[in-house]
């Protein structure tokens, strides 16, 4: 039995994180606008003892073609802070964090609501930051196109000094580059000292700025060699700024599809996989590899060679990575990546999802998992009331909450 524990997110995404999951059977088709459905899922995962629930946002659609948005899965919802609001006091111990953008927003007014949104939660909030690197975006914001990777870290390592300045009471006369503060806020600290701090971004660049700010890391990786590199670099990095490893917390994504027998979760994931318009994975695949042509090559035919990215690095090294490695074609390659969008994948039975958890949480490569159902609510109750049991019943995860607040769920510390 471990005595460490491994941390568990539920990465909320309205009908579900397959790309095709609203076309499911037993998928809610309008889940993106009824909190009801939100509701449900936030109680499920706080019922069984998940750390926190992860809202991504984008500002603005996730996809030009309209006919190629309308047959996804993720083209509608609410915006997160509101959601995450509601979801607030409907719930008592879960976490609750929410994505927002570095390029779209002011650090005054972003600190301003998040350190509300703890206050209201009792201690439970927590912002992921990200830079955008979508030019669909950039378009909703009067620019006139996605500004250079560095340029966008840059503006996001001051953005970041002066959210948790605020946060902390220290950041009112702050004159920068990119922003000027000059009051404090008028919210009072919070009840977990601050709001925890997420971060994605795994590029060089990405891993500097987590190192230095972040509290939590929400990464993706296909093989334990990769997440092993990944965690071993980043908690390499910490004492560069004067902190200790366990000052972070990296949580991989995973897709898990699971069942009572192996037979039965590779036919729910064959069921899935069927439902995937050619189209529309292409199309996702495409965007992630920031590649508006994709279409005009063979889709059976080996990936091309893409120039490196100024949108999401470090996700278009993956995919590219994986299709050198596997061998695969455009089709497959795109298949493979709208069932979640180049994270981890696992299909089999409780025992079996547990296994390949407890292998990368035990062998160093993670120091828990943000859990990605293919859709909802079925592959939620599925984690929930199988795969959940066995991790508590290997010691591997807890089986009452600990603290009242996110920092508490993740054993990080105060900060003073």
């Amino acid at each position: 039995m471990s005595a460490r524990q491994m941390k568990l997110g539920l990465f909320l995404w309205a009908a579900g994180h397959h790309i095709a999951a609203w076309r499911h059977p037993k998928a809610h088709v309008t889940a993106g606008i009824d909190i009801d459905h939100y509701i449900q899922l936030a109680r499920t995962a706080e019922a069984a003892r998940f750390d926190m629930i992860f809202c991504e946002d984008a500002a603005g659609l996730r996809e030009a073609n309209v006919g190629i948005a309308s047959q996804t899965s993720r083209s509608i919802g609410f915006e997160p802070i509101s959601l995450l609001s509601a979801l607030a006091v409907q719930t008592s111990r879960i976490g609750l964090v929410s994505t927002a953008s570095t390029s779209y927003n002011e650090p005054y007014g972003l600190a301003r609501t998040f350190l509300s949104l703890d206050h209201l939660s009792g201690g439970r909030a927590g912002w992921n930051l990200v830079t955008s690197a979508s030019p669909i975006e950039a378009a909703n914001f009067g620019s006139t196109g996605l500004k250079p990777h560095a340029d966008r870290y840059e503006r996001a390592r001051e953005f970041a000094e002066v959210v948790t300045g605020l946060w902390l009471g220290k950041a009112s006369g702050h004159d920068g580059q990119s922003f000027s503060v000059r009051d404090p806020l008028d919210v009072p600290r919070s009840p977990q000292g601050a709001p925890v701090m997420v971060q994605a971004g795994a590029s060089d660049v990405g891993r500097d700025l987590a190192a230095r700010t972040a509290d939590v890391v929400f990464t993706a990786a296909q093989t334990f060699e990769e997440a092993k590199a990944f965690y071993d670099d980043l908690k390499g990095r910490m004492a560069a700024y004067g902190r200790e490893p366990d000052d972070i917390k990296i949580m991989p994504g995973v897709s898990p599809v699971v069942a009572e027998t192996e037979a039965e979760a590779r036919e729910k994931h064959e069921e899935l996989q069927a439902l995937i318009p050619d189209d529309v994975g292409v199309a996702l695949l495409s965007s992630y590899l920031s590649i508006s042509d994709l279409g005009r090559y063979p889709i059976d035919g080996p990936l091309p060679e893409l120039p490196e990215s100024e949108g999401m690095k470090s996700r278009q090294a993956l995919v590219i990575e994986q299709s050198r490695r596997d061998g695969l074609s455009i089709r497959q390659l795109a298949r493979h990546f709208a069932g979640a969008r180049g994270h981890w994948r696992i299909v089999g039975t409780a025992a079996q999802v547990a296994d390949e958890l407890q292998a990368r949480f035990e062998g160093g490569a993670a120091d828990g998992f943000n859990v990605m159902p293919s859709y909802f609510p079925g592959e939620l109750d599925a984690f929930a009331t199988l795969v959940v049991p066995e991790l508590q019943r290997r010691g591997l995860f807890r089986r009452e909450y600990e603290g009242r607040t996110l920092r508490d769920h993740l054993g990080l510390k105060r900060p003073a």
